[in-house]
């Protein structure tokens, strides 16, 4: 089943009297339980492609339809809702609050959409328990290392039963271990869970833990492949 599709996607900047067209006519499916990277130098599209499948940009024209809801020309409330049900996201620099607690920190996302607090703290302590963070759950981020930051990140990412989590060079911060297993943590949730990963990285090695590789060149994807593990 298709969960990503987008048709003759554009994103075009207008730069003073030159248009930047960081997206150019990007038409791609990608199907539930896929594992994909998505590759390119700066400047490829590959940030504003995941900015558009994430719902935090708008193409300036085409379709993007998610999980067969075309949410190309939704206004900010309903793409909020999108972004809450539908993706989870984790970042290069986990984006935790400094001064709330792992188990807060992953309970933000249930805040809006009003789950109760007693379902909000059982559904965390399972993410946390589920990224082996049993324990740390009372830990504000300075107290944790950056591989058990992400974890809390990826957690947060977990927590709504969204089916699709988008992660933004999710190890950049990281040395080579912690790296690998965060990426091979990330393998299992697809594998276990059949949660669609869609990963930006810039390193080859990094991009060898998913099943396949798209690569972008000026707003163009160039190249489309199944990836050898």
């Amino acid at each position: 089943m298709t969960l990503i599709e987008t048709n003759e996607l554009k994103k075009i900047y207008l730069l003073g009297e030159n248009e930047v067209r960081a997206l150019d006519n990007v038409s791609l499916k990608i199907n539930t339980g896929e594992f994909v990277a998505v590759m390119g130098p700066s400047g490829s599209g590959k940030s504003t492609f995941m900015n558009v499948i994430g719902c935090l940009d708008e193409p300036t024209s085409g379709r993007y339809l998610l999980d067969g809801i075309d949410v190309s020309k939704m206004e900010r409330d309903a793409l909020a809702q999108i972004r809450n049900k539908k993706i989870g996201f984790v970042f290069q620099g986990f984006n935790l609050l400094p001064r709330t607690s792992a188990l807060e920190n992953v309970e933000v996302p249930m805040l809006y959409n009003n789950t109760p607090p007693r379902q909000r703290k059982d559904r965390a302590m399972w993410a946390l328990k589920a990224l082996g963070l049993e324990g740390r759950e009372h830990h504000h981020p300075s107290q944790l290392s950056g591989g058990q930051q992400q974890r809390v990140a990826i957690a947060r990412a977990l927590v709504n039963d969204a089916p699709l989590i988008l992660a933004d060079e999710p190890t950049g911060n990281l040395d080579t271990k912690t790296s690998v297993e965060i990426m091979e943590l990330f393998v299992r949730l697809n594998e276990e869970n059949k949660i669609t990963i869609v990963l930006v990285t810039h390193e080859t090695d990094i991009a060898s833990f998913s099943q396949r590789t798209i690569r972008f060149l000026d707003g163009h994807v160039i190249s489309d492949k199944a990836t050898k593990r």
